[in-house]
C-alpha cells in the first residue's frame, strides 16, 4: 500500500481508509457499448474487473473492510440496462457484499437508470458520502456546499492518466492526482475500468469541474505492479520538453 496521509493508502487503483475501500468508474458493460458501434474487442472486460477486485481484497487480507464506497459510474450505459449489464453488475456487487457488510453507491453521470439494480441487492444511491474527514462525490458537479469539517474532497470521472514517451515509444498510465481545491485537499481516482485508459492531464481537456487553473501543481501517481511517484504535472511537462 502507498501512504497519501497518515490515514489514506492507494492500493492498485483503489483507496483504503480505516476500514473503508473505495473504488471509481467501473463503467461495466462498455465493452458490449462498444461492439454495438462496430468496435470489436474480445469481451474480457467484465472478467478482468473482478480478477482486479479480487486481488485488491488479496492485499487488504490483513486489514478489516467494513464498507465499499462506488465512487460513481458503476455501469456504462446512460439511458438503458442492458441484459449483460444486469448479470455482471448484479455479480459484481455480491462479490462486493460477500467481503463486505455494507457498499454504497455514489451517483455519477452514467448512473442515471441505476436504481433498479440497487434495489435488487437493497443498495442505496447518494449524491455524495463523507467518512473519515473526507468527501466523496463523482466530481461531474461542483457541490453548492462543502460541510466545514471535511478537510479531503476524492472525486472520480477525470479518468487521469499520463503518456510517458521515450524515442518513438508512447504508453499511458492511469494515475492518482493529489492537490489542493479551496483550501481542501483533493485527491482525483483513475477508473476502475480496463478499458477506460483516462484523460491524458498534460495534453487533453479535462472535463472535471474540479480542475481548472492550478492542476500544474498537482502530485502524479502513477499505478502499474506499484505505485510510483512522478511529482507534479509541471515536472512531467518540463521533462517531456
Amino acid at each position: 500500500m502507498f501512504a497519501l496521509n497518515d490515514s489514506m493508502h492507494i492500493v492498485d487503483a483503489a483507496l483504503y481508509l480505516k476500514d473503508t475501500l473505495v473504488i471509481s468508474d467501473v463503467h461495466i458493460g462498455y465493452e458490449e457499448a462498444l461492439n454495438r458501434q462496430g468496435i470489436l474487442i474480445p469481451r474480457t472486460h467484465f472478467q478482468e474487473i473482478m480478477e482486479r477486485m479480487n486481488g485488491i481484497f488479496s492485499s487488504l487480507k490483513d486489514h478489516p473492510v467494513k464498507e465499499i464506497i462506488i465512487n460513481g459510474d458503476l455501469k456504462h450505459e446512460f439511458g438503458r440496462i442492458s441484459e449483460t449489464e444486469w448479470r455482471h453488475t448484479l455479480r459484481f456487487l455480491d462479490l462486493l457484499l460477500s467481503r463486505a457488510g455494507k457498499v454504497i453507491l455514489v451517483q455519477g453521470n452514467h448512473d442515471s437508470i441505476l436504481g433498479p439494480i440497487a434495489e435488487k441487492r437493497g443498495i442505496m444511491i447518494e449524491r455524495e458520502v463523507s467518512r473519515h474527514g473526507c468527501l466523496f462525490l463523482h466530481g461531474d458537479i461542483i457541490p453548492q456546499k462543502v460541510p466545514g469539517d471535511i478537510g479531503c474532497i476524492v472525486i472520480g470521472h477525470e479518468h487521469p492518466a499520463v503518456t510517458l514517451r521515450k524515442g518513438a515509444r508512447a504508453e499511458r498510465y492511469k494515475c492518482f492526482l493529489k492537490g489542493r481545491w479551496k483550501r481542501k485537499d483533493l485527491i482525483v481516482m483513475p477508473s476502475f475500468s480496463p478499458l477506460a485508459e483516462g484523460t491524458d492531464i498534460l495534453e487533453e481537456n479535462r472535463i472535471s469541474p474540479f480542475l481548472g487553473k492550478g492542476i500544474d501543481r498537482f502530485r502524479v501517481l502513477i499505478i502499474g505492479d506499484d505505485v510510483y511517484d512522478f511529482g507534479t504535472v509541471r515536472d512531467i511537462a518540463r521533462g517531456l520538453d
